[in-house]
Formats: C-alpha cells, sequence, structure tokens
C-alpha cells in the first residue's frame, strides 16, 4: 500500500461516533472536519472539531446522504481523507468510489470489498467458497415467491426472509409456515427497497436457540488479525442494546474456530481496515455459521477496545495511511470483561415508542473502568430524524461478575432529564438473573421485556 500522510480528516457521520473519531483523529495530530445538519448545529461533535460546516437541512438524504455535499466540503476545507464512521454512507461503495476517484483517502476497505461483501448474497457464495460454514438457506436471489417456498420447504420452517443488501438487523422477517412466507414476501421485498434500494432477497434458516456472535478484525491488505469476539445477542428486532467481550459460555474449541475462521476470511479477501464478521452459534448443535460481514466500525467497538487496550479507530487512520499493523496476532490478548449498553430515545412506559426533546439535564457515570461515548451537550434537541442512540455506557473489570456489579452502579448514576430514555429498564436487565448467569439469546430480550411489561399489545 503506497504511504499517504494524513493531515486533515472530515468526518462525515455525527453523534457519539463522530465525536470518537474526532478524538482519535487529535490524539494523532490530525486536524477534524465535522459536517452538521440543521437539526444537529448545537451537537458535540460540531463543537469538538476544528472546524465545522453545515451540509444540509435536517433529513439525511439532504445532508449525511449527500455524497456530493461531502466531497466538496472536504476539498473545500481542504481535508486529505474522510472517515464515514457507521451507518449513513460507511458501507457505500460509490462513495469509497468517489471519495478516491476525487483524489481523498477514504478511511476504510476498498470499494471492491464493500462492494462484494455488503451484498449478502454474494458473500455467502464468498464464503463458501473458503469452506466456512453458512446459515443454511439460498445462496441466490428468490425472485419468486415460488422459489422461496422451495428454500424454505428444503431446509425447514422457521425461516428469514432478508434483505440482501441490508445490515444493522434490518430487512428481515420471520416465516413459520407456507402461509406466513406467502402473506410476507411482497412486504418483505417492498421493505427491503425502501431501506436499500434494492429488492433483492434470500431466504435462510432460522435458528431459535442461537447466540450472536461477532469477531473484530483488523487489516492492511497483507496482514490480518482478530481482536477475539463480542456477543451481541441482547437485541430487540434484531437492534443490539447489550453487548458483551469476551462472549459468555462460550465452549473454547468454538472460540477458537471461529477465531480463525474470521481470521481465514479477512485474508481470503485481502481485507484492509477495521471490520467485523458474524456469526450465529446455534447453542443446541454446537456449531457456529457465518451470517455476515460488516465492512466498517462497530458501534461496540468499544468493549473489545478495553479488553485488548487496541485503540480501534486510530489503527483504522493508520492503515488509510499506508502503514502496515503496529501489532501482531501475538499482541493480542484477553484482558478482563467489558460489557456495553445502549442508552435510546425511546419510552418504556409507550411500547418503547421513539423520543424526542431537549435535554435539559445530563448525568454521566465516572471512576474506575467506566466509559461513556457519547455526542450530545445540554439544551440539544434530540431530533426525530436519525436513530435514536443517545450514549453507549462502557464498562471493564477483571472479571464479568465484576464487570456486571460495576454496569449496575454505572447506570445508578445516570441521568438524562427533557426526554424519555430506556435506563430504568437497563437498570433492572443489568439485575437480571438470565443476563448475569450469562444464559441467554437472540430471543432473550424481546421475551424479557414481555415478560417485564415493557411491550403492551396495541388495540387494532
Amino acid at each position: 500500500m503506497k504511504a499517504a500522510r494524513i493531515s486533515k480528516i472530515l468526518v462525515a457521520n455525527r453523534g457519539e461516533i463522530a465525536v470518537r473519531v474526532i478524538r482519535a483523529a487529535k490524539e494523532l495530530g490530525k486536524k477534524t472536519v465535522a459536517i452538521y445538519s440543521d437539526a444537529d448545529r448545537d451537537a458535540l461533535h460540531v463543537k469538538m472539531a476544528d472546524e465545522s460546516v453545515r451540509i444540509g437541512p435536517s433529513p439525511a438524504k439532504d445532508s449525511y446522504l449527500s455524497m456530493g455535499g461531502i466531497i466538496s466540503a472536504a476539498k473545500d476545507f481542504g481535508a486529505d481523507a474522510i472517515h464515514p464512521g457507521y451507518g449513513f454512507l460507511a458501507e457505500s461503495a460509490e462513495f469509497a468510489d468517489t471519495v478516491q476517484s476525487e483524489g481523498l483517502i477514504f478511511i476504510g476497505p476498498s470499494a471492491e470489498t464493500i462492494r462484494s461483501m455488503g451484498n449478502k448474497i454474494k458473500a455467502r457464495e464468498i464464503i463458501r467458497a473458503a469452506g466456512v460454514p453458512t446459515v443454511p438457506g439460498s445462496a441466490i436471489s428468490s425472485d419468486s415467491v415460488e422459489d422461496a417456498l422451495d428454500t424454505a420447504d428444503a431446509i425447514g420452517y422457521p425461516v428469514l426472509i432478508k434483505a440482501a443488501a441490508g445490515g444493522g438487523g434490518r430487512g428481515i422477517r420471520i416465516c413459520n409456515d407456507r402461509q406466513d412466507l406467502q402473506n410476507q414476501w411482497k412486504i418483505a421485498r417492498s421493505e427491503a427497497y425502501s431501506s436499500f434500494g434494492s429488492n433483492e432477497t434470500y431466504v435462510e434458516k432460522y435458528i431459535k436457540n442461537a447466540k450472536h456472535i461477532e469477531v473484530q478484525i483488523l487489516g492492511d491488505g497483507v496482514h490480518q488479525i482478530h481482536l477475539l469476539e463480542r456477543d451481541c445477542s441482547i437485541q430487540r428486532k434484531r437492534q443490539k442494546v447489550w453487548e458483551e467481550a469476551p462472549a459468555p459460555i462460550l465452549p473454547g474449541d468454538v472460540r477458537a474456530a471461529i477465531h480463525q475462521s474470521a481470521v481465514d476470511i479477512a485474508r481470503n479477501i485481502h481485507y484492509s481496515g477495521a471490520g467485523t464478521i458474524e456469526y450465529l452459534f446455534d447453542t443446541d448443535e454446537n456449531r457456529f455459521y457465518f451470517m455476515e460481514m460488516n465492512t466498517r466500525i462497530q458501534v461496540e467497538h468499544g468493549i473489545t477496545e478495553e479488553i485488548t487496550g487496541i485503540d480501534i479507530v486510530k489503527e483504522m487512520i493508520k492503515i488509510a495511511e499506508g502503514n502496515e499493523l503496529s501489532i501482531t496476532q501475538q499482541d493480542v490478548a484477553s484482558r478482563g470483561a467489558s460489557i456495553q449498553v445502549r442508552v435510546i430515545a425511546e419510552d418504556p412506559e409507550n411500547n418503547l415508542l421513539p423520543n424526542i426533546g431537549k435535554i435539559s439535564r445530563m448525568n454521566w457515570p465516572s471512576g474506575p473502568g467506566v466509559r461513556v461515548d457519547h455526542g450530545l451537550s445540554v439544551e440539544y434537541f434530540v431530533p426525530p430524524y436519525y436513530d435514536g442512540l443517545l450514549a453507549k455506557i462502557i464498562v471493564h473489570d477483571a472479571s464479568r461478575i465484576d464487570a456486571l456489579k460495576r454496569m449496575a452502579r454505572a447506570l445508578d448514576e445516570t441521568a438524562i432529564e427533557g426526554l424519555k430514555t430506556n435506563i430504568k429498564l437497563l437498570q433492572a436487565l443489568s439485575i437480571d438473573d438470565g443476563i448475569m448467569a450469562g444464559e441467554f439469546n437472540t430471543n432473550y430480550f424481546e421475551d424479557w421485556l414481555r415478560d417485564n411489561g415493557y411491550l403492551k399489545k396495541v388495540r387494532s
């Protein structure tokens, strides 16, 4: 890789990830440029950057998804590179191509890699060719409901209809029988198109008792390593809420095999940058399957940083400059346990519906082993235009039990006034017996929400 010194980075994102990138860049001696929409004029990332520029109106399509506007801003402010964060344009091969064609550095993998791994069907083909097991199902697009029914009949119900261009848990529907699949087929394809611009879908076996395990990888195009694994099984509607590293109750041989599998995949595609390879671990069969790859930084990268001591965002920037990885696989060791919870703007008393409002007061936890990543400030109005993630509370301690106790203490110190949040819900979750025992799967949290009265039936 050709060396290219970066002096100024435009951060093409908002919220806590924009703040996170700005901090890493400053510690590396890089200048930063923040972009903001009208809704984010007073956001923390705007105040922290060396320079800032309005990118457009509040709706994301007119601001944070405006490729031309972002490229123009980078050139106008003399940035050499663009960091996309996560979401928005982070996994857009077109954006990565455009950034590079305009003579700027894209801090992430190549457009070719994003394109090949971003389509879930193509990614499955690549992974199968590498000898890594994938979840039983169709390796090609199901263009008709008849194709989908044939696949489902072959692998058995329940099944998932999944968007080939999907990500972040979106574009997925569970079907329990043939009639269910027929009823949801057109809806699923319509949702896929509206969310991702493609109605390409496929059918996959739904594994009931599964853990969602993911492996953090780093590569420089020549060398690839893993940074251990995370358990992201606590989720609602495929959206993660609670994450841990390392994964609890994972057999040692499975843990080692998943690590090796992730490195093999990364090497097979000559990966460069930070990425995550996601798996389902079937606890009934004691088998794991490749699910998808995210060619970007993950929301939950912080817990991996806590147990390894490696700054993943700094590594991304160094790699983008053409440097080799500064660490080897032998340098990676697990130190204690780390847990992250996502503080979300939602109303626990009203079926967890999204909430908006002006923040009148904030109190964040502190003390040993506590880290809070957020992009908020007092008097900031949390808008309805974007994801409801407000902050990530991350704790680290010598053991998982100690980390759980630290999380309960940290949440007890946390307060946000001016809008509804899930803080009290997280407090209850942090002392739940099943969570403390580590005995949970991808269905656990939604069952827990219903059992504890957070999800109520809405009258039709």
